[in-house]
């Protein structure tokens, strides 16, 4: 028997729907940092300037070492970047739960959403003021930067349950973030060319810091689509808590009401905790494939270019495969052949030889098949045991996870190489959490998490 708030919600969805498009483009504008900056140019540029603070006019190709000083603290310079990834992980796993809060009391989400976003493209542009031995700088940009992309990811995602009936979110999920690998590998084919003329430019350092600041401004030219485009929409029409607590004693009050609300479902966090397993796995190797392939297997950064322009390609049809997959199979089979295909990957990357081309562009076309795929359905599978009216706080969570907890992975990957100087044993260490992640989602009953959620269980799960 259909109620009239199932009506209403039908009609939400219905009206909702133009918002789709203009929702896509955030997908296009982030990514562009993501790809050039954050994964492919910022890790080994970072430990480069790091080193020459370490030990100044160091051969090409000789070992640094002396340690740096980092608030009485030796750090090697090769671990500074995982460490670095690993706190702005850590510290923004704790705010972007407060962020979700204060969203869902906000009316106009995509307006709280362009804060952060340009808060983040400022700090993505200054980076190209990173130069010489400042690695200081760098460091600080990029933990303001990964955090204010988290947490307006935390308002973009959140969106996608009001604009997507849940039939249609595995298919909406898989376009955004397909054409977020497209905009992506499009700035990184330019950065490429560059690059490759980075002698006109002034250099390999000046080539590199253009194209971070070419990063950033990308993201924050780009964001005005998505939010000029859903100016307009409104947000949860009634606060989750009493307006009389007013916004920092309702935050307060709501995030104890979610974590409490949270507890009883347990599909959810059930899957929150697989999440945070597999999770953490991928966004290691995305972090440090870059230093991995230039530290370890000894490729230019030209080369490493080139192999992340191919696996921007490659994932923008792997994610709309894993779209048309999950429509026929469900996205929870989907996912879980997804996190098979990771171990098989890392396993392979441990073996790639030392300047071995093909090897490595080999692994590339796996990491970009299921690199998009994963990610992608794993957003829709958890928009559908969020509950209705508590999307920016549930997706607070899942931000907190998807950003927060790969600190872990980063720091194993910094400390294993501090131990053994080689970055081999750490990418095979990042198998366990593929392994956990995967028997943690087996568990997951989707359906009945569905209906604790009080949400329609779409035809296919």
């Amino acid at each position: 028997m259909t109620t009239q708030s199932d009506l209403a919600i039908a009609e939400d969805y219905a009206t909702n729907a133009r918002y789709q498009r203009p929702w896509y483009w955030y997908d296009w504008a982030n990514s562009a940092f993501v790809t050039t900056t954050a994964t492919v140019l910022f890790g080994p540029y970072l430990t480069s300037v790091a080193t020459e603070a370490a030990c100044p006019g160091l051969a090409e190709g000789a070992d640094c070492t002396t340690d740096l000083n980092v608030l009485g603290l030796p750090i090697d310079p090769g671990s500074l970047h995982p460490y670095t990834v690993g706190l702005s992980t850590f510290v923004g796993a704790l705010l972007l739960i407060f962020v979700g809060a204060i969203a869902d009391r906000t009316k106009r989400p995509a307006r709280l959403m362009a804060l952060f976003a340009g808060i983040g493209a400022v700090a993505a542009s200054a980076m190209f003021l990173v130069e010489g031995t400042n690695w200081g700088l760098g460091v600080l940009l990029l933990m303001v930067a990964s955090i204010a992309l988290g947490a307006s990811l935390v308002v973009y995602d959140a969106i996608l349950v009001r604009i997507a009936h849940p039939d249609d979110r595995d298919k909406v999920s898989s376009r955004g973030w397909a054409l977020g690998y497209l905009g992506g590998g499009i700035l990184l084919a330019v950065n490429f060319l560059m690059l490759s003329n980075a002698d006109a430019l002034g250099g390999t350092g000046q080539a590199v810091r253009i194209s971070m600041l070419m990063a950033g401004l990308w993201w924050g030219l780009f964001t005005l689509i998505p939010v000029l485009g859903m100016w307009q929409m409104r947000g949860v029409e009634r606060p989750v808590v009493a307006a009389r607590a007013g916004v920092l004693g309702g935050t307060f009050r709501q995030l104890k009401d979610t974590f409490r609300h949270l507890l009883g479902l347990r599909q959810t966090l059930l899957f929150l905790v697989a999440y945070m397993f597999f999770n953490d796995g991928i966004q290691t190797v995305i972090g440090q494939s870059s230093l991995y392939g230039t530290a370890e297997l000894g490729f230019s950064e030209t080369t490493m270019l080139t192999l992340f322009l191919m696996v921007q390609f490659v994932a923008f049809g792997g994610a709309l495969l894993f779209g048309q997959v999950a429509r026929r199979l469900g996205a929870w089979r989907t996912v879980l052949g997804g996190i098979g295909m990771w171990v098989l990957v890392i396993i392979a990357a441990y073996f790639v030889p030392e300047k071995a081309l093909a090897a490595l562009f080999a692994l590339g076309v796996g990491i970009g098949l299921v690199m998009g795929g994963t990610q992608a359905l794993s957003r829709s599978m958890y928009s559908q045991l969020v509950p209705r009216d508590r999307e920016a706080e549930f997706f607070s969570l899942y931000q907190a996870l998807e950003r927060g907890t790969s600190w872990f992975g980063a720091v194993i990957f910094g400390v294993v190489h501090q131990l053994t100087d080689s970055y081999r044993p750490a990418i095979l260490a990042l198998i366990v959490f593929f392994v956990l992640g995967g028997v943690l989602l087996a568990k997951v009953d989707m359906p009945r998490g569905i209906r604790e959620a009080g949400n329609e269980v779409p035809a296919v799960v």
